[in-house]
């Protein structure tokens, strides 16, 4: 079966996995957040798939890059993930999605290289902020552009600013807000900071102990993860970026994981049985044995 979109196999394959089943088989394939990659295509994609006798496609990337080809007819997947809600609500708006369940949620965390040379102060519970303002101590995240990681360690550290009273601590750190010496895809981030090309790196917690890495948990003020703190703290960081030849303001959005069937899924039936997989005991499961906290809030309609 041939996958469905206009980009050659390569770049498919690249981005995911393809699970051998028999030729005649059913395809149902997940677009959804590349921080998600361990737990879909190790996990939940080969279970659904073996259950429901089927072959299971998974591509991951950035959220919003995802939203953007689907929304462009680029890409057709059966079911869309997403973190945050705003790469559901590009969908929403050109009548691509109605409703998105939440299946899953996680929090920001400082992840380090176990083979950086900075990892003994890490450990040593050195304050992580100052540990990033030594000399040589590489830093690397993903594109606010794109990704809505990206996004939150911009966030985070505007928080961190408040929250340790520490002017400009997100400038020192990160540089401008779109930095290319720190900026890589979501699915190499990680897998750089593994090999130690890195020395410390954003992370969302549920991708980071998925890979076995160590990390630096964050006050909850400043991590993102709860929506009771939504008005006391996370309101107040914003910034301005330049998207499609237009500046638009960007704020926190709870760190909490939907997922969609599409209007125009080729295998709508097949799409709705992996978002309740997904929501069963069997998938939640599987969700918080890759370190995935359970699901927050309502269905985004």
């Amino acid at each position: 079966m041939k996958v469905r979109r206009k980009t050659p196999l390569a770049a498919v394959l690249a981005l995911g996995l393809i699970l051998p089943v028999a030729a005649n088989a059913e395809t149902m394939l997940a677009a959804f957040a590349g921080s998600m990659g361990n737990v879909m295509n190790l996990h939940l994609g080969p279970a659904f798939a073996k259950s429901h006798h089927v072959e299971f496609r998974g591509e991951g990337q950035g959220a919003y890059a995802l939203a953007h080809l689907i929304a462009g007819h680029q890409i057709t997947p059966d079911v869309f993930i997403s973190i945050t809600p705003g790469p559901i609500e590009v969908l929403q708006k050109v009548g691509l999605v109605k409703t998105a369940y939440p299946v899953a949620s996680t929090q920001m965390v400082i992840a380090y290289s176990p083979n950086s040379p900075f990892a003994k102060d890490f450990a040593a519970g050195k304050p992580w902020y100052k540990v990033l303002q030594m000399p040589g101590a590489t830093f690397g995240r993903t594109d606010p552009k794109t990704d809505p990681q990206g996004q939150n360690i911009v966030f985070t550290m505007q928080l961190a600013e408040r929250y340790y009273h520490q002017p400009d601590l997100m400038k020192k750190i990160l540089g401008p807000i779109e930095n290319p010496q720190q900026i890589y895809t979501e699915m190499s981030l990680l897998a750089r900071l593994k090999s130690g090309q890195l020395a410390a790196s954003s992370g969302y917690l549920s991708a980071v102990k998925s890979l076995h890495l160590p990390y630096v948990n964050l006050p909850v003020e400043i991590n993102l993860s709860d929506p009771a703190y939504a008005k006391s703290w996370y309101d107040k960081a914003n910034f301005k970026i330049n998207v499609d030849g237009k500046e638009k303001t960007v704020t926190p959005k709870p760190l909490v994981f939907y997922a969609a069937v599409l209007k125009n899924a080729p295998n709508p039936k097949l799409g709705e049985d992996f978002v309740a997989f997904l929501r069963s005991p069997e998938g939640q499961k599987m969700f918080r044995e890759d370190g995935y906290s359970a699901p927050k809030g309502e269905p985004l309609n």
